[in-house]
């Protein structure tokens, strides 16, 4: 390859061609022009006399340039230009790319990506092989096999970051127990994320043991293109604040958002790095209300999944309203329940005042937002009270209760266990028992693990009822056995009784640390943050419990359904859990209070990859993929030749003024300047022969058609897809579809096409009323569209995913007919094969289908104009020129591919026989294949 700066050459011995151009300049310079030709007639002959012109002897100036740049483009070509080209690495001999895909690479992937595709693409054109391997761990030993530079690109393409950090050491020994690679010399690149990451010193010097007298080359980022990384944020009072980490650097500047669960931006917060600072600090003002609802931080164009913070109830601030049975006037500050209340919940939670007086003050709580209403001493509830709180605590609120003498003379039924009447005195003067002192809290209780001061003691208390259920009721006991904390399930909401005052009277608890933590916890609980039920205690979450994953983050940093290989997780230790393809970060517990593991830690420090041993060449990214020039120069030298052409006409006297002139151009130049005119855009009437010609085209043949949507990575899908399905058609069927079109909605005729594909992307503008007309008129007049929202990967419980609601802003405004899930018995189940799943490259999306009994299925012969579904299914049919699968599928693998193409089998088949199926003469054989 000959390089002269950002223009290169990858057949240079092709420009000796350019030696030539002295000769060809000889050759056209002695050549005259054709003389021209002239008629006889004397008249003619004598009136020629009068003038003196002389031919030219030798080819004119300006025609020898032409001829002369039509030649150098000619061999510029042949010699193959490349702009921008990838570095190259020299040598004959195999090469090994070696690319850090975790996490840290996630954010600069297209540098990588593109740095990939020059090294292989330069493979290739030595008929090297190649290997592709990455260092982020994965549950099996990877493949350590060299080949072709076609296959090697593909393996590039399906490669992702991964949401965990690399693991050079493991990647290490498997290079080193590996038997392709036992001979050396070989040639390798370490694309490297610039992280240390430790332990990177061994590994280089591995891969230059590998590399031999081939020379190991790394490719790092610049350092201002370094990952970024959030921490988890800090709760603390009335601030919210999240830390960003990096690498030493020069002074840069951010913003960190917080997003809702469907999605939407709740705040914004800034971040600044001073010159060589490593951690800056984002601080969120945020109302109580929007700061509970964030269920994700993550860092302004930062696309990584160490730049993503989930959050769980253990970052959600509650509100707690409290209310003592003592008048406002009797109470004394230091003496009063609420002094002791306020001071033990202010720390981790916001106190709400109701500022009325005595009658009002539960119903003014719990007009705003409450999630736990705290009620000091009130025996019996009024009325109106009553039946308010009531109503707030089964629809999912939290009511903790503390006694007193106005509870110990009587109570109402907001308890969770029957009380009696009167308080129990221990260590009066009338009592013959002992103050007693708090039992150890037993497994499954939320104190569980809580220390015991020895002083803290009970001197009076009410008590419970006996009943079977008392014990599975009871949080905390006395060492004499009786309840000292109860708490029961009502409704969506739970009832807690403490069985003593939240002052000093009956006992010294309020004064001691104890009451904090144990305030603390059971407030936690007022969110769900575990499955509640009423055998045992409310909230309670056993160390042994395991953590099924529910959502996953993808090396992006986008949450999406768990992969395959994610597992269980205890929660005894969850913090700790080591980040790996079995645990990757995510949510793990129940779908409805799932619990955050996220991939940064406090812990969490970023340090630059130093100079490591053993490299030959470093050099950084190159920053855009190289572009190849040949097709452009030959299309150069194609136009120059028809303006050759042209030229020579004119030179031989073609276009000169004579009639006879006239008719000989319009008979030899007209078609050479129709062959000029056809390498122009369409204008106008040309326009009209193209909306012919895409007719004539859709017309001759049938075909499957997919809609353009814009995005050029998303269009290049769907033309892949429904090749390859058409493919299968073709092998598998007695229908054999020409190649696929792609169809703009606003210009072309639908009606040619039985059914269209129809991916959604973010970027498509709404439609135009004359545009959702054509659809409206297509759908209504035997057409099938395929709407593919393709984010089933990241569709999690209830939450409107991207796709979803571009399907909803383009179609919100057309008259759709009501949908529902694929019946067992519908024809799309069994039109060609017999099917009761539908996956794409994804699995585990829905398909919807016209409802069985609306107006616009039956007019249809049974078909459903509308097939909606999210398993991103063009990139399942996918397949190159050899046949290959493009793109991977999950979970399943290639068995889930082959179910991709029989349902794109059945849809085409469905779409084209109606409801053929579902006639009653099949009875008999569909029952046979399925085995009854």
């Amino acid at each position: 390859m000959l390089q002269l700066g950002p223009l290169a050459f990858a057949a240079p011995w092709m420009l000796l061609g350019l030696a030539a151009l002295p000769a060809i300049w000889w050759l056209l310079r002695i050549s005259p022009p054709l003389p021209k030709r002239i008629r006889f007639p004397a008249i003619r002959l004598l009136a020629g006399l009068a003038r003196e012109e002389e031919t030219p002897a030798h080819t004119p100036l300006w025609l020898l340039i032409l001829r002369l740049t039509i030649a150098a483009l000619i061999v510029l070509a042949l010699a193959e230009p490349l702009w921008n080209p990838a570095p190259r690495i020299a040598g004959s001999g195999p090469l090994m790319i070696v690319v850090d895909n975790g996490w840290t690479a996630a954010a600069r992937w297209g540098d990588r990506r593109a740095a990939m595709d020059g090294l292989i693409a330069d493979a290739g054109r030595g008929d090297r092989p190649v290997l592709v391997v990455g260092t982020a761990p994965a549950p099996g030993a990877p493949e350590l096999n060299f080949e072709a530079a076609d296959d090697a690109a593909a393996r590039a393409r399906a490669m992702q970051p991964q949401p965990i950090a690399p693991d050079r050491p493991a990647l290490a020994a498997h290079l080193e127990n590996a038997a392709t690679l036992s001979g050396g010399d070989i040639q390798t690149v370490w694309i490297s994320d610039g992280i240390e990451h430790g332990a990177a010193a061994a590994f280089s010097r591995r891969l230059a043991a590998i590399a031999g007298n081939g020379g190991l080359t790394l490719i790092e980022p610049a350092s201002d293109a370094r990952p970024l990384a959030l921490l988890p944020p800090k709760s603390e009072g009335d601030t919210f604040a999240a830390t960003v980490v990096r690498t030493e650097g020069g002074e840069a500047a951010g913003s960190v958002r917080a997003l809702s669960e469907d999605g939407g931006t709740l705040g914004e917060a800034a971040w600044t790095f001073a010159a060589g600072d490593t951690q800056a600090v984002a601080t969120f003002d945020l109302p109580l209300e929007l700061r509970n609802r964030i269920a994700r931080l993550e860092i302004s164009g930062e696309a990584s999944a160490g730049a993503v913070v989930l959050t769980d109830e253990r970052w959600r601030r509650r509100s707690v309203g409290i209310v003592s049975g003592a008048s406002l006037e009797e109470a004394q500050p230091l003496l009063s329940d609420i002094y002791y209340l306020r001071r033990a919940i202010a720390p981790f939670a916001e106190l709400r005042d109701a500022n009325t007086g005595d009658e009002g003050r539960i119903a003014a709580l719990l007009d705003a937002p409450l999630s736990v209403l705290v009620l000091a001493d009130l025996g019996t509830l009024s009325g109106a009270d009553h039946e308010r709180v009531r109503q707030w605590v089964e629809a999912g609120g939290m009511l903790i209760r503390f006694a007193g003498p106005r509870m110990a003379e009587q109570s109402d039924d907001l308890v969770p266990v029957p009380l009696r009447s009167g308080g129990r005195a221990l260590g009066g003067a009338l009592s013959w028992s002992e103050p007693q002192r708090l039992a150890p809290f037993e497994p499954g209780s939320p104190f569980e693990g809580l220390d015991l001061p020895a002083d803290v003691t009970v001197t009076r208390q009410v008590l419970a009822e006996p009943a079977p259920d008392l014990a599975g009721r009871t949080w905390a006991r006395l060492q004499d056995g009786t309840p000292l904390v109860t708490a029961a399930k009502r409704g969506n909401g739970t009832i807690v009784l403490f069985h003593v005052t939240a002052n000093s009277d009956w006992s010294n608890l309020a004064l001691s640390g104890l009451f904090v933590e144990m305030l603390r916890r059971t407030v936690a609980l007022s969110q769900g943050v575990a499955a509640n039920g009423d055998a045992g205690p409310a909230g309670a979450r056993r160390d042994s419990e395991m953590l099924s994953p529910v959502a996953t983050l993808d090396g992006f940093g986008r949450l999406s359904a768990p992969p395959a290989t994610a597992t269980a997780i205890p929660a005894a230790g969850f913090d700790e859990t080591v980040r790996g393809p079995r645990h990757p970060p995510g949510l793990y517990g129940p779908a409805n209070a799932p619990r955050a593991l996220n991939l940064a830690t406090p812990a969490l420090t970023l340090t630059p990859l130093a100079d490591t041993p053993g490299i030959a060449e470093r050099r950084g990214f190159s920053g855009s993929a190289e572009t190849r020039l040949a097709a452009l120069a030959f299309a150069l030298a194609l136009a120059l030749v028809i303006l050759d052409t042209v030229a020579a006409l004119w030179m031989t006297g073609l276009f000169e003024a004579e009639k006879i002139r006239r008719r000989r151009f319009a008979a030899r130049g007209l078609p050479v300047l129709a062959a000029m005119v056809l390498l122009l855009p369409a204008t106008g009437a040309d326009a009209q022969n193209a909306i012919d010609e895409f007719a004539l085209t859709a017309s001759l043949e049938t075909r499957l058609a997919y809609v353009i949507t814009g995005d050029r990575e998303a269009d290049e899908v769907s033309a892949a897809g429904l090749s390859g399905l058409s493919r299968v058609l073709r092998t598998r069927t007695a229908f054999e579809p020409a190649d696929p079109m792609g169809v703009d909605i606003l210009r072309d005729e639908l009606a040619f096409f039985p059914i269209l594909y129809w991916p959604m992307t973010t970027g498509q503008e709404s439609l135009p009323p004359e545009a959702l007309a054509k659809i409206d008129a297509y759908m209504k007049n035997g057409g099938t569209i395929l709407f593919d929202t393709r984010d089933q990967d990241r569709a999690i419980g209830g939450m409107v995913t991207p796709g979803t609601m571009t399907l909803r802003r383009l179609l919100g405004q057309l008259d759709l007919p009501a949908i529902e899930p694929v019946p067992e018995d519908h024809v799309l189940t069994k039109s060609f094969y017999l099917m009761h799943s539908f996956p794409g490259r994804w699995d585990g999306g829905q398909i919807w289908v016209e409802a069985g009994g609306s107006d616009a299925a039956n007019a249809n012969d049974g078909v459903s104009t509308i097939v909606v579904g999210s398993n991103d299914y063009a990139a399942a049919w996918a397949r190159n020129e050899a046949g290959r699968p493009i793109y991977p599928v999950s979970p399943g693998g290639e068995r889930q591919r082959e179910m991709a193409d029989r349902f794109g089998v059945n849809l085409v088949m469905y779409a084209l026989t109606g409801n053929y199926k579902s006639d009653q003469v099949h009875v008999p054989a569909l029952l046979e294949r399925l085995g009854q």
